[in-house]
């Protein structure tokens, strides 16, 4: 396991976030600093503000108060730069049912600007599961199915160094829930970062180096 780092060039951290929706306030005041090879849960009850928060994290969602930095500097500056060094996946798989599963991989990479060539993109549903179900209509898949199918992208993602994922285990059956746990341990054990959140008790290593947010 990789050690982790000092705050600095990759480090991620939250200052004095605030965030109030339909006039009702989720949290306030909130701090957190991750460093490479660390993992962020945030935990909290429904409604508590978990995904407003990683919808912060990632710069979809602007807080009343504080801000969001990565490398030291505010990430409403950083834009494109900061978008290049971020793999979001929300607690929907946000996939076309119309497209073949392969398909909707393709067009996900090509939305965040990565290129893999269309053997990596099988290679990447052969490892999540889904060998032989590359051109099925996401359709016919089940509720598992379309949440590996969008977890997928994590097997492409070594170079992005922060993962923000907003319930990632939901739907996956034990199989599913072993792979994605080492596949995170995977990415911060080589000195990335993830922000995850979930509801279940994931059996995460361990030994791997972990700060948690209760909301």
């Amino acid at each position: 396991m990789a050690a982790t780092g000092p705050v600095g060039a990759a480090s991620l951290q939250l200052e004095n976030l605030q965030c109030t929706r339909s006039g009702r306030l989720l949290f306030s005041g909130l701090n957190a600093t991750v460093v490479p090879g660390q993992l962020l849960r945030v935990q909290g009850a429904n409604g508590a503000g978990k995904t407003s928060l990683l919808r912060m994290v990632c710069g979809l969602l602007a807080p009343q108060h504080g801000r969001v930095l990565w490398r030291g500097l505010d990430i409403a500056r950083l834009r494109e730069e900061f978008g290049r060094a971020l793999l979001y996946l929300g607690h929907t798989a946000a996939l076309k049912a119309e497209l073949s599963v392969l398909e909707n991989l393709q067009v996900a990479l090509a939305l965040a600007g990565w290129q893999a060539a269309p053997q990596a993109a099988r290679a990447a549903l052969r490892e999540a599961g889904l060998a032989g179900r590359e051109h099925a209509p996401v359709r016919t898949l089940s509720q598992g199915q379309r949440r590996r199918a969008a977890l997928a992208r994590l097997v492409l993602a070594g170079a992005t160094p922060l993962w923000v994922l907003d319930e990632p285990f939901n739907a996956l059956d034990h199989a599913a829930g072993a792979w994605l746990a080492s596949r995170i341990a995977r990415h911060v054990g080589a000195g990335g970062i993830v922000v995850l959140t979930s509801h279940q008790d994931v059996a995460l290593p361990a030994a791997l180096p972990q700060v948690t947010l209760a909301l």
